[in-house]
């Protein structure tokens, strides 16, 4: 139980950051679809952008996050060498990328569709590339188990980013509007997508400064043994990341040019938005991520590790399932996070979040390659599921529009999900508690049916008798699975 405790304390830490640092974030959902209307499709411009940008991260850092885990945990591992020889290779692939990308940004711009704003692929490329840059300065820091120093950064960053984006949106305009001949230049009401990317590109810059003391491990490594064992390991890494950005983006990606035109950047505008109501999912799994994998390659040489695995991969799901409930069962509440204007979009929720819980799963079964050094068959399985989902999405995009992209990452991630449990449970078997998660799943669907089918009206009753079932719920999960007497502060009351 201990282990499973300290897992528990780093998630919190790192859920701190992450859980904190997106629900300040929901902040900004609101000011964005008040301040972009769905007709003029600004949020989908941010909405495309940003799905582009996490799948060129993925590239850049080239799997390397993990693999540097692998790699600084083996016994008698040389850390600053890692260390040294993943920043190098970071390092080159960002100098390659820019230079591609500013020598044809103009060529780049119009393919995307923004050949009248090239400045947003350039500032999103520098973006992305200082984000790549950062990736094992904060990889170091959870390695060294300093969520402190990352949680700090992370929130920092995202309250400077709140804090201009308020300036920018809110006080800007009314300075503006006082002072016409001499601030009239400095904000353009109908471009409010660059002011995203423009304070994103400060706030990233800032954070760098931070990491200055990280980067003072860097010593330039000529160690080509080192360098091909990396490199083999993490080119699947790099193909299944790769995979999974596509699972979770490819729809945001290729929407405009399946649905062309001002249309397809007004409903990507609204999907966008309804998505951002389902994130408490990712904020889980991020959170629950930046935990896991250092609890894992640090456990790997325990006698029991695989059955703190599948403990921890049960209270995963309990969890997962638990915000579902939440999440659904206050609708009422979260939708106001985003301009009714966007409402209709909230019918995607579900089934989004069900995809993200199909993902957390995949992604605790994935140790079993990656502690065998057969990461190839994460690409494996991804890449079927990335090619349901593109499937799914070209084949009725144009005539469900966005439903069909809830329903192919849903699709995409399931196929994944049950391809690697099966294969796993033939090349690394590992003893779930199936009878127990298989309760828990059961219990879930009566009470979210219950919520469907009940006639209430009035959204305060509703939510009452919502507030019931989640207590049902929880209360399950307490007798059955969570030890009070054991959580630290909690145990004083509890015999």
């Amino acid at each position: 139980m201990g282990k499973l405790q300290s897992l528990a304390k780093d998630t919190v830490i790192y859920g701190m950051s992450s859980i904190l640092g997106r629900f300040l974030n929901y902040l900004l959902v609101p000011l964005y679809t008040a301040k972009m209307s769905v007709e003029s499709g600004n949020y989908g411009v941010v909405t495309n952008i940003y799905a582009w940008t996490a799948l060129l991260l993925m590239i850049l850092t080239f799997g390397f996050e993990t693999t540097f885990f692998r790699f600084a945990s083996k016994e008698g591992a040389n850390v600053s060498k890692t260390f040294s020889m993943s920043m190098q290779v970071i390092g080159t692939l960002c100098v390659i990328f820019l230079f591609a990308v500013f020598a044809f940004l103009p060529s780049i711009s119009q393919t995307l569709g923004y050949e009248a704003h090239p400045e947003f692929v350039g500032i999103m490329a520098v973006v992305v590339a200082l984000d790549a840059l950062q990736a094992i300065p904060f990889g170091l820091l959870r390695f060294q188990k300093r969520p402190i120093k990352f949680a700090a950064l992370k929130l920092l960053n995202i309250f400077t980013n709140i804090a201009l984006n308020l300036f920018v949106f809110l006080l800007l305009p009314v300075i503006c509007a006082k002072n016409p001949d001499v601030m009239g230049n400095f904000y353009t009401p109908d471009n409010q997508a660059f002011y995203v990317f423009f304070i994103n590109l400060v706030c990233t810059a800032f954070i760098t400064l931070f990491l200055v003391p990280e980067y003072r491990l860097f010593r330039f490594t000529a160690d080509t043994a080192l360098l091909k064992s990396m490199l083999k390991y993490s080119w699947p890494l790099l193909l299944l990341g790769v995979a999974g950005i596509l699972n979770l983006n490819a729809d945001k990606i290729i929407y405009t040019q399946l649905v062309p035109g001002q249309q397809g950047k007004m409903e990507l505008s609204i999907y966008g938005a309804a998505v951002k109501v389902a994130a408490i999912m990712a904020m889980l799994m991020q959170a629950f991520r930046y935990a896991y994998e250092p609890f894992v390659f640090g456990n790997t040489t325990t006698k029991n590790s695989k059955e703190l695995n599948a403990q921890a991969m049960k209270y995963f799901i309990i969890i997962a399932l638990m915000a579902f409930l939440v999440v659904v069962f206050y609708m009422d509440i979260l939708r106001h996070l985003i301009n009714p204007d966007y409402w209709e979009g909230l019918k995607v929720v579900p089934i989004v979040m069900a995809a993200e819980i199909f993902m957390g799963i995949y992604f605790n079964l994935s140790f079993w390659y990656k502690l065998n050094d057969e990461t190839y068959w994460g690409a494996i399985f991804s890449f079927i599921g990335c090619a349901i989902l593109f499937a799914v999405n070209i084949i009725f995009v144009p005539r469900y529009s966005y439903m069909a992209c809830a329903v192919g990452s849903f699709a995409g991630y399931f196929t994944a999900m049950t391809l690697s449990y099966f294969v796993g449970q033939r090349r690394n078997p590992t003893k779930y508690d199936l009878k127990g998660i298989f309760s828990y799943i059961a219990l879930f669907a009566v009470l979210y049916t219950v919520s469907i089918i009940l006639p209430i009206e009035n959204s305060i009753a509703r939510m009452a008798v919502n507030t019931l079932l989640l207590i049902v719920f929880v209360g399950y999960f307490i007798k059955k699975d969570l030890p009070l007497n054991q959580i630290p502060f909690i145990k004083r009351f509890v015999n």
